[in-house]
């Protein structure tokens, strides 16, 4: 056997996926931006042992601690400072020895020596070069750097946990759509019409009712809103459990109960003409205007406004894939729609929706950092990307305000584009030789 032929016969036991992977790893520019964003995300997690004001080893009045690890416990209630160490100043303290983080600053931390825009190679009164700030101070003292560190990790957090909750509604509603079409579900008419009716009781009162608890559970934590997020979920379940409980009932009534087929793909692809109907930015805008300042809020609204092309390219891939051979197999075989779909159809209408969540995730910290530049959205604490190039309107002199933050948010999102063309390329079988 050939060489050649050798390679071929390797590539048709690999499967797809391997293939995929090595088309990927062909392009050099799509693979070192993943090389770029994986690097970032190590930034994102690592970033308080990165830059921060407190140690990460230190051993004071005879006592070993690791004031980063134990903030952490401290954060979650299962742990307190001792009295010798709450409210301090950690680089004032004198230690037997200690290690600090590169960046010995937090980006809420305010050195008053250096406040009113000390630029990064101008003059700065610190002790030793220890303590220089690299990327310059904002007007209040803050180091630049820092809070580039951190910002790291909320532009990361944004992007993904916004895409995710939009790939999750997706994935369902456009799969329902391809899946079944408009006639491959059929239930009775009662049931039919009292889903419906309970499906705007159940989002009245699971959300709308509920809108200022899960506002409020919003600014406090991520744990008060993921369980006021559940209740809202059962209240939801409930209300159309009770529906067709009682569709169940009413359907021995002849009249009610003659079956019919429920035109799913054409209720939700007008669903999704009406949310794209709407300008986006502007109704993200109208939302975290009139909400408390949250980043939480900030990702479920990216979320909820982001899934509609996920949705119109799975349910295309669906439409295309339902009548091939494996999935009427499967029928055949006696499996139920719900297996089907999620062992047979989701997995193989994916690859499109890979090339869109890497475009989309681009876009949701290009969206971030756009509410963060005109002050809304995230609280005004908390230091990001985009409310650093605020900064520098208010003072067009401290170039660097501008420069490092405007140089980040463009490398992130051309890495993020370059690797979602390198899956375009990689995922499209028509480059295949």
């Amino acid at each position: 056997m050939s060489s050649s032929s050798r390679e071929q016969v390797n590539e048709l036991e690999q499967g797809y996926w391997a293939y995929v992977k090595r088309q990927f790893k062909k392009n050099k520019r799509a693979l070192f931006s993943l090389y770029a964003i994986l690097f970032l995300a190590f930034v994102a997690l690592t970033a308080d042992f990165i830059a921060n004001e407190k140690p990460i080893y230190a051993q004071y009045n005879g006592t070993t601690y690791f004031p980063i690890l134990k903030s952490y416990g401290v954060a979650l209630g299962v742990s307190s400072w001792p009295k010798e160490l709450q409210n301090v100043t950690w680089k004032n303290l004198e230690y037997d020895s200690v290690i600090f983080p590169p960046i010995p600053y937090s980006p809420s931390n305010q050195d008053f020596k250096n406040a009113q825009y000390k630029a990064p190679n101008g003059e700065q009164r610190v002790k030793s070069k220890r303590w220089w700030h690299w990327l310059g101070t904002d007007g209040l003292g803050r180091d630049v750097f820092a809070g580039m560190i951190h910002a790291t990790r909320i532009a990361l957090a944004v992007g993904l946990v916004a895409m995710s909750i939009a790939g999750l509604i997706g994935i369902i509603l456009g799969t329902i759509a391809g899946y079944f079409g408009d006639q491959g579900l059929r239930m009775s008419r009662i049931r039919f019409f009292l889903n419906i009716i309970a499906f705007f009781i159940a989002i009245f009162y699971a959300f709308s009712a509920r809108m200022y608890v899960l506002g409020d559970a919003i600014g406090e934590s991520i744990i008060s809103f993921v369980l006021q997020g559940l209740i809202s979920v059962l209240i939801f379940a409930a209300v159309m459990i009770v529906a067709n409980l009682i569709a169940q009932v009413l359907k021995k009534i002849p009249f009610l109960g003659t079956r019919m087929n429920v035109p799913l793909d054409l209720g939700i692809s007008r669903l999704i003409e009406v949310v794209v109907a709407v300008p986006r930015i502007f109704l993200i805008i109208s939302i975290v205007a009139v909400a408390k300042p949250s980043l939480i809020l900030v990702m479920v609204v990216l979320g909820l406004t982001g899934w509609t092309g996920i949705a119109r390219l799975i349910r295309a891939e669906l439409l295309r894939v339902r009548s091939l051979e494996y999935m009427e197999a499967a029928k055949a075989l006696g499996f139920g729609d719900f297996r089907i779909m999620l062992k047979h159809a989701i997995p193989n209408a994916l690859s499109p929706v890979l090339i869109s969540l890497a475009f989309g995730i681009a876009a949701a910290i290009l969206t971030e950092a756009f509410l963060s530049f005109i002050g809304l959205g995230v609280p005004a604490e908390t230091v990001t990307w985009g409310s650093l190039l605020n900064l520098a309107r208010a003072n067009p002199g401290a170039w660097w305000l501008a420069t490092f933050p405007g140089i980040a948010i463009f490398l992130t999102v051309t890495f993020l584009n370059l690797i979602g063309e390198g899956l375009t390329d990689a995922l499209d079988p028509r480059l295949k030789k």
